[in-house]
């Protein structure tokens, strides 16, 4: 049984279920319909023809032309097939009787999921089954008669264009996705490459670095022969200044290197944040800050002005609004602003989190109706 359900979806049990019930009570008036009544009905202009049949096995064929609309995902094709021929079946069986109330709604129904759930082809062969459905209902239609197929087959190819255009739709906005998520995927690979990039800059010139520090002290070691204790302890002595420099510079540049930093110039702090402010192209963007600003760790500074360096790039030309709030534990960093068309944000976003991890913090990033807000965490505990 569950085999035989799979697919099948609450709104198609719904559809099936009003189109069912439809069609028996419709069934069942034709039943309970007394010759008397019919007569007058028909003398008066309300019916087209008297009843030939008051059969109570109209309900359950009649049913079997609106069950299988169930399964329209697998085959709508198929379906309208099945209801063509059952009405067909309900025709040579019963006469004239009262379809019409329920068999142009399936028909219409049929002619819609089929334009909706096949491609060309296939939806114009569902189309010309529905309208021959139309004419199955109508053919021997007690109430209607075959005189009303010239206001039904019209209403039946609208709601077939009606269909297609819905599929078309659809069809477009999976598209869209697709397209979306392959844009935020070829974002993503960006941004890696950029980091993957900037290390590779990095370790070049901390290569660079060593070659030229090494040779430095070289010179200076083969230098010593000759001199004096004096001037060999004062050699000595720059040679020690000379290498713990080195190590400090290298200590600098790995820390960089683990960052995803490029320049080697003075690394800016949190005191530059309004400079770099009043460089972006509002000068309505502005730097708030609270809690108990303090000197922190260089590399936290640095890490800090990058973030918001990062960011306000990504942004619009509106103005940015920038808050740090200096916690005990924590550097809090609010960046919030509007994103522009053809924005990079989320690449900037891959980037503060590589510098979020430096620090054992985190990044939450909240979009809506065009604003960004990306909160930083940076701790600043040992």
């Amino acid at each position: 049984m569950g085999e035989v359900l799979r697919g099948v979806k609450p709104l198609d049990w719904l559809l099936a279920g009003a189109l069912t019930l439809l069609g028996a009570v419709l069934m069942l008036e034709n039943i309970v319909a007394t010759d008397a009544e019919v007569a007058r009905q028909v003398a008066t202009g309300g019916m087209e023809h008297a009843l030939e049949s008051h059969s109570p096995w109209m309900v359950p064929v009649f049913a079997a032309a609106t069950v299988p609309v169930l399964w329209w995902r697998r085959s709508a094709l198929a379906v309208t097939g099945v209801a063509l021929g059952v009405l067909v079946v309900h025709d040579l069986l019963f006469g004239w009787v009262t379809r019409c109330g329920a068999g142009l709604p399936l028909a219409f129904v049929l002619g819609f999921l089929g334009a909706l759930g096949h491609r060309r082809t296939q939806a114009w062969v569902c189309c010309f089954l529905s309208v021959l459905v139309v004419g199955a209902v109508l053919a021997v239609d007690a109430s209607a008669g075959p005189g009303a197929l010239v206001l039904a087959l019209p209403v039946a190819l609208i709601v077939f264009g009606v269909g297609r255009a819905a599929r078309h739709r659809a069809v477009l906005n999976r598209q869209l996705k697709e397209r979306d998520a392959e844009l935020r995927q070829l974002r993503d690979d960006r941004a890696a490459l950029m980091v993957a990039d900037d290390r590779a800059r990095l370790s070049r010139e901390l290569d660079g670095l060593l070659q030229e520090r090494l040779a430095e002290l070289t010179r200076a070691a083969e230098s010593a022969d000759g001199l004096s204790p004096a001037e060999t302890r004062e050699l000595f002595e720059t040679i020690e200044s000379g290498s713990r420099r080195t190590m400090d510079d290298m200590r600098e540049i790995v820390g960089l290197l683990r960052g995803g930093e490029v320049a080697l110039a003075p690394a800016p702090t949190v005191a530059h944040l309004d400079a770099l402010l009043a460089r972006h192209r509002s000068p309505q963007s502005k730097l708030t800050v609270s809690g108990d600003p303090r000197s922190l760790p260089a590399t936290i500074e640095l890490s800090a002005y990058r973030i918001v360096e990062y960011l306000v790039a990504a942004l619009d030309d509106r103005p940015v609004q920038v808050s740090m709030r200096f916690a005990e534990e924590a550097l809090e960093i609010q960046v919030q602003g509007s994103v522009g068309r053809g924005a990079d944000l989320r690449a900037a976003v891959a980037r503060v989190r590589e510098r979020a991890k430096l620090h054992a913090g985190s990044v939450d990033l909240k979009l809506s109706r065009g604003s960004a807000r990306v909160v930083t965490q940076l701790s600043v505990l040992g």
